[in-house]
């Protein structure tokens, strides 16, 4: 009896440009397919990260913008975090689930469990000041 071979393999895009606020990430990935000679069969995954959809839903947060109220001035003097991303965190997420220094364990409005809501900062904006949100909708994009 002849087993039949199972493998994973994971194969970068090459050529995708940086994400943009108003990209179609779709035509991108389909445009990149395509002039790559990637072909995609039967039973293939492709994987977008959240990243690039919520760069592209311009999901940005300037965080000169934001403006604790007391509960995030409180949960910031615990961590040790700024007041400002706090407040970002809290406006993201139903509940804290843990706290430590330096980061927040929420439950984000989505349901599911992370650090900081899923807020990202890395590789994200030049300044320190923005934050990139998780999609708004991630099962509908």
């Amino acid at each position: 009896m002849t087993e039949s071979v199972k493998r994973v393999e994971l194969i970068g895009l090459p050529g995708l440009p940086l994400i943009e606020t108003g990209d179609d990430v779709f035509a991108l990935i389909s445009d990149g397919l395509d002039s790559s000679g990637i072909g995609v069969q039967q039973d293939d995954v492709i994987v977008v990260t959240s990243k690039i959809i919520s760069k592209a839903q311009g999901r940005w947060v300037d965080l000169t913008s934001i403006e604790p109220d007391e509960a995030a001035l409180e949960v910031a003097e615990k961590c040790g975090k700024d007041p400002r991303e706090v407040a970002l965190i809290l406006r993201e997420s139903v509940r804290i689930s843990r706290m430590r220094m330096g980061v927040l364990i929420t439950e984000h409005k989505l349901g599911f469990t992370s650090a900081n809501a899923g807020i990202d900062h890395s590789n994200a904006r030049p300044g320190e000041q923005w934050r990139l949100l998780l999609p708004e909708n991630p099962d509908h994009d």
